[in-house]
């Protein structure tokens, strides 16, 4: 199982600093991943955005979004060229992980209809593919640039039978999000179905995200940050909470078991946005 991190673009007071610093010594330690997730209505940075700075500075990790929640964003085109910009100007390491997400005020802000996110992203996935195939849209031909290796990697997420019927149809992968592992396995099994109902050849890649911080002030800003974030969400902020690995023994015990359930990778998202948090995580898995 390879071991991921994910960049603090969500945190308040993560800044072109912190963003940059924690690029760079994601890939001295050798991570697979840098991850971002993704909300509109947040003080956070745009998912595609950071992972471009995040380009400039690195060389071999790869890049992911999971998730984006591409059908707020409407236009199938451009997220489609944004996407296969970054993928070509990082030397093809884009992972452009998507799903519906499930935030009103996300889809309200850009003016599009909340009720239609799964039809929307459902019409999304298909022109990426026309897209990413070189397909002509005018006279000056296809929607570019091309990358090296062709399209970026697709992961969806969700846990609803559409989602899982996504990725089969359209994605070489499921992410979990931040689930316990045997939420993970119970969802790996239903990818997988879903793969083989398809008449797909070989197996889903398997992403789950738990969150972590370390150090003396470890609980406290997992605390501020999950109930900050996933305040709305009521009950949730509080799992999230008790979940967070905020010592050793419990990263490596993440780590065991969701190898144990096979997740392919394991992408740790903080909740502290000092770079010294990336060193912290990698001593501790290593």
């Amino acid at each position: 199982m390879e071991i991921g991190i994910g960049l603090p673009s969500t945190l308040r007071g993560a800044g072109r600093g912190e963003l940059l610093e924690w690029a760079r010594r994601a890939e001295a330690r050798g991570f697979s991943t840098l991850g971002t997730i993704d909300r509109i209505v947040y003080p956070n940075h745009d998912p595609l955005i950071a992972l471009a700075a995040a380009a400039a500075v690195t060389e071999r990790i790869r890049l992911a979004t999971t998730i984006l929640v591409a059908p707020a964003r409407a236009n199938g085109a451009v997220v489609a060229k944004q996407a296969a910009t970054l993928h070509a100007l990082s030397r093809g390491r884009l992972v452009l992980g998507a799903a519906v997400g499930g935030r009103e005020d996300d889809y309200a802000a850009c003016g599009v209809p909340f009720g239609r996110r799964g039809r929307i992203f459902d019409e999304m996935l298909a022109r990426w593919e026309r897209i990413w195939s070189g397909e002509d849209f005018g006279v000056a031909g296809a929607i570019g640039p091309e990358a090296p290796g062709g399209r970026p990697r697709v992961i969806i997420g969700g846990t609803a039978d559409a989602a899982f019927a996504r990725a089969a149809r359209h994605g070489d992968g499921w992410t979990a999000g931040n689930e316990t592992p045997e939420r993970f396995a119970q969802g790996r099994e239903r990818a997988i179905a879903a793969w083989e109902a398809a008449g797909r050849d070989g197996a889903p890649h398997t992403i789950a995200q738990p969150y972590f911080a370390l150090g003396e002030r470890a609980g406290e800003a997992a605390d501020r940050y999950l109930r900050d974030y996933y305040g709305h969400l009521g009950s949730y902020a509080d799992w999230a909470v008790e979940r967070a690995a905020t010592d050793v023994a419990t990263v490596r015990r993440d780590v065991r078991e969701f190898a144990a359930a096979g997740c392919h990778e394991l992408i740790f998202f903080p909740c502290d946005a000092d770079p010294e948090q990336v060193d912290l995580l990698a001593d501790a898995i290593a």
